[in-house]
């Protein structure tokens, strides 16, 4: 799922009715995720004809880690540890480890930028068909 972060605006917008049904999602669904993300500061609301949500900070101070814990709670990447053997705990705690430091070191403004660059090498190369 892909919310649309512009540069230039903080404006979270969401995908057209006919992208959300392409991708079997409801604009329901949508509702509950921005929920999660009002409540913890992350957007704010805006009222009226051109109302919407967006961002209530700025993104480069706005982690990916952020928005993850807030809709999918604290980043675990095992249910327990206690049992294995302290090898296994040891590899198990660093991979978490560094899990979370890439998502608490990657801000929005970061995956902003990697999807403007990205759009600007396809526009250049052009589109590759695959038949």
């Amino acid at each position: 799922m892909r919310l649309n972060l512009h540069e230039k605006s903080e404006t979270v917008q969401f995908p057209s009715e006919a992208s959300l049904k392409k991708k079997d999602l409801s604009e329901h669904y949508l509702e509950q995720l921005v929920g999660p993300l009002r409540n913890s500061g992350i957007v704010k609301s805006i009222r009226g004809a051109h109302g919407g949500y967006i961002l209530n900070g700025d993104p480069k101070t706005i982690t990916a880690g952020d928005v993850i814990r807030t809709l999918e709670g604290p980043i675990v990447l095992v249910e327990s540890l206690e049992n294995e053997e302290a090898a296994q705990r040891e590899l198990w705690t660093r991979m978490r480890d560094a899990v979370k430091n890439v998502l608490d070191n990657t801000s929005l403004a970061d995956l902003i930028a990697h999807e403007n660059e990205s759009e600007e090498n396809t526009l250049k190369e052009g589109y590759m068909f695959y038949i």
